[in-house]
């Protein structure tokens, strides 16, 4: 039961993430995730089987340390944006800030809660909330596509990086298994930091 809990809260927290992605767009110009019809919170208009749901669940059974996971891409045209270069930072951080206020704004709640009689339930839904779109954040800031990182990053770079860029872009899936096996632990230390300075709880998790 908790890992279906886990998962239903992550796929939420997904949605909620790739919506915002197409509402910042459409402020920018690009109706393309509106004609789409993917502003929507209907979890089923945005799944992604293994992004969503497979991965998750080995990553839950496995008593992995960090907890993440991806919807459909909402689509966008950069072509289509009133601003190409800041419209395409604003869409991609717009994923990133949605999922770090969510985390605040429950890891609030449970700040100000723990002196009230609340059940270990309720601190467990809370808790688990604020720490999955954290994880969701924090991931999705590392610059490798096609994670909201690298859009940011690479809309700063100068025309001269185009290799780099192009390097990166063609070995992506590559480059994202190799982190995630290799370096994503590196992201937990972040995780817990964030955790309890926004709960107020002092926890290793």
């Amino acid at each position: 039961m908790d890992t279906i809990f886990f998962i239903a809260i992550l796929i939420m927290s997904v949605v909620i993430h790739e919506v915002s992605h197409g509402f910042v767009a459409l402020r920018f110009g690009d109706k393309t995730a509106l004609y789409a019809g993917r502003l929507t919170l209907n979890p089923l208009k945005h799944l992604d089987m293994f992004g969503s749901v497979l991965l998750p669940l080995l990553l839950v059974l496995s008593h992995a340390p960090f907890l993440f996971g991806w919807a459909k891409p909402v689509p966008y045209n950069p072509n289509n944006l009133s601003n190409r270069k800041w419209g395409t930072i604003a869409v991609a951080f717009a994923g990133i800030l949605v999922n770090i206020f969510v985390a605040v704004l429950f890891g609030l709640i449970l700040r100000f809660s723990l002196g009230t009689v609340v059940s270990e339930s309720f601190i467990s839904i809370i808790s688990s909330i604020v720490l999955i779109n954290l994880g969701l954040a924090i991931f999705n800031l590392v610059p490798i596509p096609p994670l909201d990182g690298s859009k940011i990053l690479f809309s700063l770079l100068p025309g001269s990086f185009y290799p780099i860029i192009s390097f990166f872009e063609q070995y992506s899936l590559i480059l994202i298994v190799v982190f995630i096996v290799f370096f994503v632990d590196y992201l937990y230390p972040i995780l817990i930091f964030l955790y309890n300075l926004i709960t107020g709880l002092a926890t290793t998790l």
